[in-house]
């Protein structure tokens, strides 16, 4: 153990980095210097919506005084309460009575008032003072003004870029007083980039083929090849899973099985084809809705998108109310649409006004109106396979049945296994139009004003062109016009492979989210995206291709008190790469990996009992784990099957989505339950027995070996120093199996030992696998 916890200080030592808990940047002074311009987005629309608009804001029902203070018309006008007197009055904060209270001594008349416990700081009131002696000039919230594209920022570095991106990184860098880092060394810049576009570690071949190309096209090259593998489309589907809160059970209390892949092998697919992102949406909107060529009924391969909202829990238990989950279901499409395409929390609307973004409830319901005419009903509780069940027993409209020859022409992304029915959810819309009502406090049969169809004016508009259907919906959201969607989709690629986005609230671009910290160039990427035909691929290798994303990681002290967040982007990000991907890893190094793409969940190791004791009585397919064997115990960590009610523990320790509900950020966190993980789950102890037993079937030196199996997992040669460690802890071991019986070591996992081998060797040889499957760095992104 000492030996382990030195290897492990001495790697991560070697990697030159280390972590902070500090947050945001650093002022550099108690009283930081006012902007010579006071912008109302990014300057007072933050205070105000942190200290005041709680009470003076959107929310009428919340309204204090009738004064409402993200709007000028209210702002400026007389006060209900004094007439004589003006909230705001332009030039002249002596006569704005919101000044006048901000600096009161009397706590009669602060605001806030302290039984808010809220407190202005004193830069924020001076920023207040500033803002009004300058105008007090108001603006639409940033997020809802169509973005444009700025011209390129000056910089003095100007060798430094080697596209658009690096220079507006660059240019708040040098204002801040900050450098960027050198480049990566090529094997780690190697390792990022293959996981970050295919979640696997590059093959030894290609490590040596990089490392040996010294053209100045070689980078470029290992994007393109690593764009093409069919892996790609497997890596960027992860992130769309979560957001799509794609499951293999229904959720709630009986949280049965249901059959849903094809959706996901769909999504894979379209990755891997580059479809683009206006495409990709609107089909899983509207598909079902879209004429094909010949102006008939949509394509199968259409109507198979749209499962994208119907991957919601759905219940399958008896005695309850039907409407009251029906509008559930609704409700959740909605919130879906909001957080998930437009990036704003709309769930804040579905009881009241939202109290901070200028959206109503009416608004709200508005939207509602466009996923409330789908034609569903609860599956009724069965333990029958629902993949060879009756129809009957899923929605009623178009359901969809793939068949053999479906798979054999029109859907051949899909990989059905076998030759038994498979029926999907998918979207259909009722034949006569069910009227929609706002629901007085969100009740779901508290009926308030009938509504029609229509989206919040804050963002755009509706055009009154578009059909009042979810592909008129679409049609809005890509409007030229609407600010959001290139915006919130740009920003979520970002985040993909800087651990956080320009704006760091992915799924809130509204007043209480994060403001970006480049502006400039999300509007510039935003727009630039629009431009290329919203073409995904050409939009990631913008971002892998860049200057700013082939730093290294090489931290200073005085970049970390500058900048302890890295928001500055003057090194590269460190994170724990996502669960996934670390079995992934784990798998792929170890050669134990079941390459085939799609197709169903599979059930890999897990902890015995797990499934029954949470299990809510019935004798429904899932009340037991039923683990498989053979290649589909070795599927990618994407294909693990997902119980919403008992997700897999593994993954859920490296912070993975239950998919309860749409998710476009994960935590991130660090806990000893992680480590304890990759000391002790079967699938790590049978990859490192695995691998062991591959090296020593070489003809090669132990050296070799343990610098292969480095090399294999951590992506890297070992340094000297790092191999004579794993070297003398390998003689430790092999003492250790002198009086150790080796047939517990290896007895993990079902893949086989190979007869005529010497499991002493082996079982220690296992252990220094094991151990080098336990160094930070193996499971890091650096």
């Amino acid at each position: 153990m000492r030996r382990l916890c030195y290897l492990l200080l001495m790697v991560a030592g070697s990697t030159g980095t280390f972590q902070s808990c500090s947050t945001g940047l650093t002022s550099g002074s108690a009283e930081e210097k006012l902007p010579e311009t006071v912008s109302y987005n990014f300057d007072i629309r933050p205070i105000l919506s942190d200290k005041c608009l709680a009470c003076h804001g959107p929310d009428a029902n919340k309204r204090e005084a009738g004064l409402r203070l993200d709007v000028p018309e209210s702002a400026f006008k007389a006060l209900q309460e004094n007439p004589s007197a003006h909230a705001i009055v332009a030039g002249k904060p002596e006569l704005s009575e919101a000044f006048l209270r901000i600096t009161t001594q009397d706590t009669s008349l602060l605001m806030p008032p302290p039984s808010s416990n809220l407190k202005l700081s004193q830069r924020e009131i001076r920023l207040i003072e500033k803002w009004i002696k300058q105008g007090a000039r108001y603006e639409k919230h940033w997020a809802f003004v169509a973005p444009k594209k700025a011209p390129l920022p000056p910089i003095d570095q100007t060798e430094w870029p080697r596209n658009e991106i690096d220079y507006f990184i660059l240019h708040k860098q040098e204002q801040k007083g900050l450098k960027p880092n050198e480049e990566s060394d090529k094997e780690r810049l190697l390792k990022r980039l293959s996981l970050d576009l295919t979640g696997l570690p590059p093959s030894l071949e290609m490590m040596d083929r990089f490392m040996a190309d010294n053209s100045p096209n070689a980078y470029e090259k290992a994007v393109d090849q690593l764009l093409k593998s069919p892996a790609y489309g497997e890596k960027m589907a992860l992130h769309w899973l979560d957001l799509a809160r794609y499951a293999d059970s229904y959720g709630y209390q009986m949280d049965n099985f249901r059959t849903q892949w094809p959706w996901r092998d769909w999504v894979i697919h379209a990755f891997n084809q580059n479809m683009p992102y206006d495409r990709f949406i609107t089909w899983q909107l509207a598909g079902d809705l879209l004429p094909n060529r010949d102006g008939g009924p949509s394509t199968k391969e259409q109507l198979l998108a749209t499962g994208f909202n119907r991957n919601h829990k759905i219940t399958e238990e008896g005695a309850v109310d039907e409407e009251e989950y029906r509008v559930t279901y609704v409700t959740d499409r909605n919130d879906t649409f909001g957080k998930g395409l437009l990036g704003i929390t709309l769930e804040c609307a579905h009881c009241h006004d939202h109290k901070y973004d200028p959206f109503s409830q009416k608004e709200y319901y508005q939207l509602f109106a466009f996923f409330n005419n789908v034609d569903e009903m609860r599956p009724k509780y069965t333990a029958i396979d629902p993949a060879v069940g009756k129809p009957e027993s899923y929605a009623k409209k178009p359901l969809m049945e793939i068949s053999n020859d479906d798979v054999k022409s029109l859907l051949k992304f899909v990989n059905k296994p076998d030759t038994s029915r498979l029926i999907v959810s998918v979207m259909g819309d009722l034949d006569t139009l069910r009227k929609t009502y706002i629901l007085k406090r969100g009740v779901f049969n508290a009926y308030g004003d009938e509504v029609q169809p229509g989206t919040p004016e804050a963002i755009l508009p509706f055009n009154k062109n578009y059909p009042k259907n979810r592909l008129g919906l679409s049609q809005w959201l890509f409007d030229k016009k609407n600010p959001l969607t290139a915006r919130v989709y740009v920003n979520r690629i970002w985040q993909e492979f800087f651990g956080q986005g320009i704006v760091k609230t992915s799924g809130d671009f509204g007043m209480q989210g994060e403001l970006p910290s480049h502006p400039e160039l999300l509007d510039w990427l935003a727009v630039d995206f629009m431009q290329h035909g919203w073409n995904i691929k050409r939009l990631v290798k913008q971002i892998v291709t860049s200057a700013t994303y082939r730093q290294s990681i090489v931290v200073t002290p005085e970049k970390l008190r500058a900048d302890p967040e890295n928001v500055l982007l003057a090194r590269a990000p460190r994170y724990h790469i996502p669960a996934e991907l670390v079995k992934d890893l784990v798998l792929a190094s170890s050669g134990l990996l079941n390459r085939a793409i799609g197709g169903p969940s599979v059930k890999p190791y897990q902890p015995p009992g797990l499934w029954e004791s949470a299990t809510a009585g019935g004798d429904g397919m899932l009340s037991t784990y039923n683990q498989d064997q053979g290649p589909a115990l070795y599927r990618r960590g994407m294909y693990t099957f997902i119980k919403r009610t008992v997700p897999p523990p593994s993954m859920a320790i490296f912070d993975a989505s239950n998919r309860d509900q749409c998710e476009v950020s994960r935590l991130r966190t660090n806990t000893p339950l992680q480590a304890l993980v990759m000391m002790n789950d079967p699938t790590v102890l049978e990859a490192s027995r695995v691998l062991a037993a591959r090296l020593l079937q070489e003809n090669s030196g132990m050296e070799t070996k343990i610098g292969k199996a480095f090399r294999l997992i951590v992506n890297r040669k070992p340094t000297p120093q790092e191999l004579s460690v794993l070297m003398a802890y390998f003689g430790e071991e092999m003492q250790t199996m002198k009086k150790t019986d080796p047939e517990k070591v290896l007895a993990v996992g079902e893949y086989p030992v190979p007869e005529k081998i010497d499991k002493k060797r082996l079982a220690a040889l296992m252990r220094v696998v094991s151990m080098i499957y336990n160094l930070e760095e193996s499971i890091t992104k650096s």
